[in-house]
Parts: structure tokens; C-alpha cells; sequence
């Protein structure tokens, strides 16, 4: 069956199908309650991986049913983390509470609150990893960037982000309709990057956008250099093929690494044969081996770093 004519489908209220060992959960947040999916491994985690959906989304993008490779959530699951996908602010059951969504730093602290929730209900592992999409990736650098020790909090140890560069390709004021037909092309690129299937299973993951991620989204070139400059952990930045949306080209490329200035690594990936949605096409399994390989190497490290100063 062949992909059918490129125009995003409108929400849907329908419950989205969950693969195997999936399951939705809700995290608390002060007075607001977060919908969210989880997948568990058989043994204690090794760490917990949280990932954030973009904009119109939901945290069914992480769990795409048009392909058994699809899961984000299956596959962490398997390589022995716990993985969370959330719906945002502004989103699944916390919708109706806001209406206009959050802005990033507002959704920043609403995220840390109910991540201390998740981290008294679950065992979490390590710490947390964020792997981000689109606007969420542009949450996951907002929340590393005003990460503040705590009794309370869970550890950040690394974030990895795509679909989310530094200056857009096209004019910031057309982010404000990304939903409509003539950005569909903007945000998918290719309909050969996706799997048969995959604009109808996206039906149940559509989500409209909150009116405050239109300004937020619009604002984020000017902010930055201001947010990159303050992440404090080792951070990774994914590239589709046919990413549409941000500026991506060699010189683009060889200045990201000094906008982190405190972060102890940084790396740039590209991912060919995808667009925007790298996590629904054909290589998101690709993608995401690529994003778990990185959380390993960061445990790695933290744990070579602790063996030598105990060894001291």
C-alpha cells in the first residue's frame, strides 16, 4: 500500500494503539497532571530515558505503529532503560488545563516537577537522559540549560536533540501554521522516508498546537546561543537528510559545537535517508541505536570518572 497524498492528518480524539510491553501512565506536577507513555526492562534500569514530542505531536510519536522498528520505547526498553515518553504541557490530559500551552521555561519547571514524581514512583537507574524532538528538543536544551541541583531531583546525565538547529531555513512566521498543507512538506520532507501506513497511523498523534509554542518556537534563534551556552552535560545534535526547517549545511554544522561552551562533549550527527520526523521513517531505528550508543558512552564515562576518584 502506497503512502497516501501528503496532507497532515487533523487530530484525533481515538486512543493511539501501544506496542507490546507499553503502557500510559500520568505524572504529577504540582496541580497539573501529565499524560505519558512507559516502557520498562526486565531487569533494573540502567538509566531513564525521557523523550519529548514536537509541536502538534503527542508521546505516540515515540511509539509509531506503521513499523515493528518504529519504538523508541520498545527498543530502550530492550537495551535495559526505562523509557518515558511525555505529553507536554499543553497536551493529552493536561490540555484542557492549558489551552494555550507553556512557555519553555514554564514548561522547564513543569517537566522537573513531575520527572521528581516519576523518580518516586520508578526506579529511574542512574539518572535521566531527554531526547528531544523538534520543540521538544527545544525543551530538552531549556531544561539542561536551568538544571539546578537539588535533594529532590533526578540527575541529568546527557541529552540528545532533532529536528532543531539554530536559524530556520524558512522565516520564523511559518512556524505559526505547522500544521497547515503548505508545511506538510516542511515537516515530513520525502514520503519515501516513511513506512506505508504512516500518515493514517499519524492520525492518533496529531495534536493541535498551543498558541504560546507559536511565539516560543518563533522566538528560539534569538535565544539560542543563551540556552546551548548553559547545558552542563554531554549533548548530541541529530541532522535528517532532508530536514527542512533548520539550517543544516557544513558551515551551519562547524559552528554548533561552540555555542556549548560548558557542555563537557558535544557531538553532530546526520542521519541519511530521513526527514523532519526522523523518529516515523524508515532509519528511526537507525537514529535511535545511534541515541542509545551515546547514553551508553555517557555512562561510560561517569563511571570510569567515579572508579578514579574513589581510586584517589
Amino acid at each position: 500500500m502506497s503512502l497516501p497524498s501528503p496532507t497532515l492528518p487533523t487530530p484525533d480524539r481515538a486512543t493511539h494503539p501501544l506496542s507490546a510491553g507499553v503502557c500510559p501512565i500520568v505524572l504529577q506536577a504540582g496541580a497539573l497532571t501529565l499524560s505519558a507513555l512507559v516502557a520498562r526492562p526486565a531487569t533494573p534500569p540502567r538509566a531513564t530515558v525521557v523523550a519529548l514530542h514536537g509541536g502538534g505531536m503527542s508521546a505516540g510519536y515515540f511509539d509509531g505503529q506503521a513499523h515493528p522498528d518504529l519504538s523508541l520505547l520498545v527498543l530502550g526498553a530492550r537495551l535495559g532503560y526505562t523509557v518515558v515518553a511525555v505529553d507536554r504541557p499543553g497536551y493529552g490530559l493536561s490540555a484542557a488545563d492549558l489551552p494555550r500551552g507553556q512557555a519553555l521555561s514554564e514548561q522547564a519547571t513543569t517537566l522537573r516537577t513531575a520527572l521528581v514524581h516519576l523518580g518516586r514512583r520508578y526506579d529511574t537507574g542512574a539518572g535521566v537522559f531527554l531526547l528531544g524532538h523538534s520543540f521538544g528538543g527545544m525543551l530538552a536544551l531549556t531544561y539542561a540549560a536551568s538544571d539546578e541541583a537539588s535533594p529532590s531531583r533526578l540527575e541529568l546525565l546527557g541529552l540528545d536533540v532533532s529536528g532543531v538547529g539554530r536559524d530556520y531555513i524558512t522565516p520564523p512566521d511559518a512556524v505559526a501554521d505547522p500544521l497547515g498543507q503548505r508545511t506538510t512538506q516542511r515537516h515530513w520532507g520525502p514520503l519515501r522516508c516513511y513506512p506505508p501506513d504512516t500518515f493514517r497511523e499519524a492520525k492518533v498523534m496529531v495534536a493541535p498546537l498551543p498558541e504560546r509554542e507559536r511565539a516560543e518556537a518563533a522566538r528560539w534563534p534569538q535565544r539560542f546561543t543563551a540556552t546551548t551556552g548553559r547545558v552542563r552535560v554531554p549533548a548530541r545534535m541529530t541532522f535528517a537528510e532532508h530536514e527542512r526547517w533548520w539550517r543544516h549545511g557544513d558551515e551551519d554544522i562547524a559552528g554548533l559545537p561552540a555555542q556549548f561552551t560548558a557542555a563537557p562533549s558535544f557531538e553532530v550527527g546526520r542521519q541519511p535517508g530521513s526527514g523532519h520526523n526522523v523518529s516515523l521513517g524508515w532509519t528511526a531505528r537507525t537514529y535511535h541505536l545511534r541515541a542509545f550508543a551515546f547514553f551508553d558512552e555517557c555512562l561510560a564515562r561517569r563511571t570510569t570518572t567515579a572508579s578514579a576518584v574513589t581510586a584517589r
